[in-house]
């Protein structure tokens, strides 16, 4: 069987999320450093659209969303945590974490 590439969607949730980190680096690091981090992290998931990879298999499952019926997985950039799901027809990133705050934060 070949092998199937997904294309990697961003929900409206992982780009508010992305906003909100962006706002707080742009006020220690600065804008354009904070525009550099922000283009970074959405780049980092598109390993998944690589057809070397079993991009069902890059990422680790996310247990903090284990209450939820579908499966999350995790995959890393630095200290930001990218959480994403396996759709019928794309990889959806649900939701964008900075690991240096309070994991309570990530729910």
């Amino acid at each position: 069987m070949g092998v199937v590439v997904k294309s990697v969607t961003w929900t409206k949730r992982a780009l508010k999320d992305l906003r909100k980190i962006s706002i707080f680096n742009a006020s220690v690091i600065g804008k354009s450093k904070a525009l550099e981090v922000a283009h970074n992290v959405i780049d980092a998931p598109k390993i998944l659209e690589n057809t070397e990879y079993d991009f069902q298999n890059i990422g680790s499952v996310d247990e903090s969303f284990s209450h939820l019926k579908q499966e999350y997985r995790k995959i890393y950039y630095k200290h930001y945590k990218i959480t994403y799901r396996n759709g019928k027809t794309k990889i959806y990133i649900t939701r964008v974490f900075d690991t240096r705050q309070h994991p309570s934060k990530n729910k």
